[in-house]
């Protein structure tokens, strides 16, 4: 699976972006897509992911502010940005992988776990 990120930019605080990242290959290997980021000197974190099914969840960070959603036919994740801070500077990275349910162990497991190269967000104060 590739995934190719893009929509990053520079933004003033209190403004909006929005990323895209478009999934292309063995998509029958994944069923979630999420946004990770990693901003300087920190360790990347989860911004929220998406289910095949719409399910999300959202770092207490961001929730009321960005939004992911989903286009299955396009294989498209989005990341809307509004209200940015300067916190929320850093390189945005797309990921997607495959949850299943192992019946052995009586629990969800994450494999096949795929990156973008990341796109860089920078929000001025």
């Amino acid at each position: 699976v590739q995934l190719q990120a893009f929509g990053g930019g520079l933004v003033q605080a209190m403004g909006s972006l929005r990323l895209s990242c478009v999934a292309s290959g063995s998509l029958f290997s994944i069923n979630s897509m999420a946004w990770y980021r990693q901003a300087p000197g920190k360790q990347r974190e989860l911004v929220a992911d998406i289910a095949f099914g719409g399910n999300t969840n959202y770092a207490d960070s961001v929730k009321g502010r960005l939004t992911i959603s989903r286009d299955n036919a396009k294989n498209t994740v989005y990341l809307q940005m509004n209200s940015l801070k300067p916190e929320d500077t850093a390189i945005y990275y797309c990921n997607a992988y495959l949850l299943q349910y192992f019946t052995n162990v009586k629990r969800y497991l994450r494999t096949n776990d795929y990156w973008g190269q990341g796109t860089l967000v920078t929000v001025s104060s």
